[in-house]
C-alpha cells in the first residue's frame, strides 16, 4: 500500500533567506511570455523588454513561468535587447523586494 500524498505544511517559499539584489548592470524583471527553447520575454525595471535565456547551468534547477520575478544580467553586446536570467525570486522574496521599493518601476507600468 502506498502512502497518500499530503500537502506541505512548512512552505519553503515563505522563508526569506538572503535576497539577491541587483549588482552592477543587473536588473530585475517580470516574465511576460515564454517563447520555448529556454527563452522568454522579460519586462525589466530599466524600461526595456529583453529576450532572455536560461543558462544551462541553472536550467534544471529553477522552473520559471509567466509572471515570475527574475534577476537579469544584460549581455555585453545588445544589452538593451538580450540578457541571461540568473535567479528567480519566490513569494517571500518578492514581497521583501516590494517593501524595499526594488520593484517600484515594474508596478508603475
Amino acid at each position: 500500500m502506498t502512502a497518500k500524498p499530503t500537502k506541505r505544511k512548512n512552505e519553503p517559499d515563505q522563508q526569506i533567506i538572503r535576497v539577491r539584489v541587483p549588482r552592477g548592470k543587473q536588473v530585475l524583471g517580470e516574465v511576460e511570455q515564454m517563447l520555448g527553447n529556454r527563452r522568454m520575454l522579460v519586462r525589466c525595471t530599466d524600461g526595456h523588454i529583453r529576450l532572455c535565456r536560461i543558462p544551462g547551468k541553472i536550467r534544471k534547477r529553477i522552473w520559471i513561468k509567466d509572471g515570475s520575478i527574475v534577476l537579469v544580467d544584460p549581455w555585453e553586446v545588445q544589452s538593451e535587447e538580450r540578457g541571461d536570467i540568473l535567479w528567480r525570486y519566490n513569494k517571500g522574496q518578492v514581497s521583501w523586494l516590494k517593501r524595499k521599493n526594488f520593484l517600484k518601476k515594474l508596478e508603475e507600468e
